[in-house]
């Protein structure tokens, strides 16, 4: 497994205003959008390309396109769905898919309730979107879910991550094509599961909570 940390002033300079618990959704949101158009450049390097010749104003040359098949990006529900508008502003040509997944606050463990994907992955690449790596239950369980599916080839893009979740990430997915692109590795874990100093529930501060 790869592990990338995004290290750039403007994404820690964002990332300082998202940790304020007095940041409003509108502009969590907004601020999501653009970090991930920021570590979506970062994620996005080993993608895939084919040669094609064009011709422009002065002369031929040859540049490249985005090769088929064409990427796949799967925001985990719902946090990861914030950040499918960065992402797409980067790839516009991917695909997307999606996976429903929830934590048990009581075990920590993640339930998958819904998904919308191709039922063959084979030589797919695909990009992962989950904003907090915390325990790394959730995002271990998609990836192996996308694997299960004949995936070969995952990139995991996560806004914050906790030691211990990347440890756990790590451990699980052991001799996988894994890559995780990070914003920031935070300091640690609390007793509730949540990163420390983290920024909160991405979920609940970038769509608040529904009664």
């Amino acid at each position: 497994m790869r592990v990338h940390v995004a290290d750039h002033p403007l994404i820690t300079h964002k990332l300082t205003v998202l940790r304020d618990v007095t940041t409003p959704s509108p502009l969590f949101r907004e601020l999501v959008d653009e970090l991930l158009t920021l570590l979506a450049y970062e994620g996005t390097r080993g993608v895939r390309v084919r040669p094609i010749g064009i011709r422009t104003p002065v002369a031929t040359t040859t540049g490249v396109r985005i090769a088929d098949p064409k990427p796949l990006i799967v925001p985990i529900l719902r946090a990861g769905l914030g950040m499918l508008g960065g992402m797409i502003k980067v790839l516009p040509t991917a695909e997307v898919g999606f996976l429903g997944m929830v934590r048990n606050e009581a075990t920590l463990e993640p339930t998958t309730y819904a998904e919308r994907l191709p039922a063959d992955l084979g030589d797919r690449q695909c990009f992962v979107l989950d904003p907090m790596l915390a325990t790394g239950g959730s995002l271990i369980a998609a990836i192996e879910f996308l694997f299960a599916r004949g995936a070969t080839d995952v990139t995991a893009i996560c806004i914050l991550a906790a030691p211990e979740g990347l440890a756990a990430v790590e451990k699980a997915l052991s001799g996988r094509e894994v890559t995780v692109v990070l914003g920031a590795v935070d300091e640690r874990l609390n007793e509730h599961g949540y990163i420390v100093p983290g920024l909160g529930d991405a979920g609940d501060r970038l769509y608040g909570t529904a009664q």
